[in-house]
C-alpha cells in the first residue's frame, strides 16, 4: 500500500522561504514521478510541480522562479523548496503519486 506523507508546512512572512517534504513507502520511489499540488480554501486541487523519474521538472506559471522540486531516491524523498512567498501560496500542500495521495500539509503566508 502506497502511503505518501508531508511535512514542512507552517506559517511564513510573505518574502519568506519554507520547504516541504513528502516521504514515500509502498511503491518504488526511483520509477515514479512524483508531484506537488496545493488547494487554496474556496478552489481547485492544482498541479503546481512534478518530477520524472529522470529529474525533468515542470511547473505551473503561478511558481515558476520562486519554487524548486527536487528527489532524492536514496531516502524515497520528493521536496519542495518555496522562496519568495506570497499570501496567494496559502493553501494545504499535496504530494501525489500516480493515483496515491498525502493528507497534505497546510502552509500559510501572512504578515
Amino acid at each position: 500500500q502506497v502511503q505518501l506523507v508531508e511535512s514542512g508546512g507552517g506559517l511564513v512572512q510573505p518574502g519568506g522561504s519554507l520547504r516541504l517534504s513528502c516521504v514515500a513507502s509502498g511503491l518504488i520511489f526511483s520509477a515514479r514521478t512524483m508531484a506537488w499540488y496545493r488547494q487554496a480554501p474556496g478552489k481547485q486541487r492544482k498541479l503546481i510541480a512534478l518530477i520524472s523519474t529522470s529529474n525533468s521538472t515542470k511547473y505551473g506559471d503561478s511558481v515558476k522562479g520562486r519554487f524548486t522540486i527536487s528527489r532524492d531516491n536514496s531516502e524515497n524523498e520528493v521536496y519542495l523548496k518555496m522562496n519568495n512567498l506570497k499570501p496567494e501560496d496559502t493553501a494545504v500542500y499535496y504530494c501525489k503519486s500516480r493515483t496515491s495521495w498525502g493528507k497534505g500539509t497546510l502552509v500559510t503566508v501572512s504578515s
